[in-house]
């Protein structure tokens, strides 16, 4: 009876390979694939990294060393061999500084607008959004600053963002958004604890141009025999 049993089990599991046995080995199959081709993405992603890494380091020793042609040429193999890594956004801000450096400012404009507008990190592309603001405000395009940092108030940068705000205003002689730029500012505790120069933003803070009254549209003009009246009214006597 057991030999019996031992027989129909055996041949239940021959018909039952026999009809699922491929599915199994396809499975089998696919996973193997799948985990091969998950290991080799990762050490592909981790080559990449590395390369990119080691290119940048490259591209930071012409930046320090002033070899702009060199610089770029590097710059653009991060860019098209490296584009899914955080060099690309570093690259951007080295290249910023070095064609500063060549009093170059509309080109280390440009490379800044590209990180800002890029894939980078927020955390970079908030370093290259307040460069460039200073630039716009040396380039005196005070308007661009304003666009440029209006509802980027992210708490990081907030302190920044607002005394170069401020600094637009006052160049476009907006002085009330100017003194509430400059206000918010010393308000932050970020300001005391060095973010910015706080007696410098004190400092441009009290130099702005006093705020002209706005007058009541609501009031009643003088009349002309009013005005005339307070002109022959004699003065009281001493």
């Amino acid at each position: 009876m057991d030999d019996l049993s031992e027989e129909e089990q055996l041949n239940q599991m021959r018909s039952w390979w026999s009809e699922y046995g491929s599915f199994v080995i396809g499975g089998i199959v696919i996973g193997a694939s799948l985990l091969f081709g998950i290991n080799y993405y990762q050490g592909k992603t981790l080559q990449s990294q590395l390369d990119a890494s080691a290119a940048y380091e490259r591209l930071v020793k012409h930046v320090f060393s002033g070899r702009l042609d060199d610089a770029e040429l590097i710059e653009i193999e991060i860019a098209t061999s490296y584009s899914d890594t955080i060099y690309v956004a570093q690259a951007g801000l080295a290249m910023a500084r070095l064609y500063m450096d060549k009093n170059r400012d509309q080109d280390a404009a440009d490379a800044l607008r590209g990180v800002v507008d890029g894939n980078g990190d927020d955390e970079l592309k908030g370093v290259a959004r307040l460069r460039l603001a200073r630039i716009y405000l040396y380039q005196d395009k005070a308007e661009e600053v304003v666009n440029l940092l209006t509802g980027e108030e992210s708490d990081a940068f907030s302190v920044v963002f607002g005394e170069v705000l401020g600094d637009a205003y006052t160049m476009l002689g907006r002085t009330a958004e100017a003194a509430d730029a400059y206000q918010k500012v010393l308000m932050n505790p970020l300001s005391q604890q060095g973010a910015v120069d706080q007696q410098l933003v004190q400092w441009k803070a009290l130099d702005l141009p006093e705020i002209e009254p706005v007058a009541d549209e609501t009031a009643e003009p003088e009349t002309k025999e009013a005005v005339e009246a307070d002109a022959t009214e004699p003065e009281d006597a001493e």
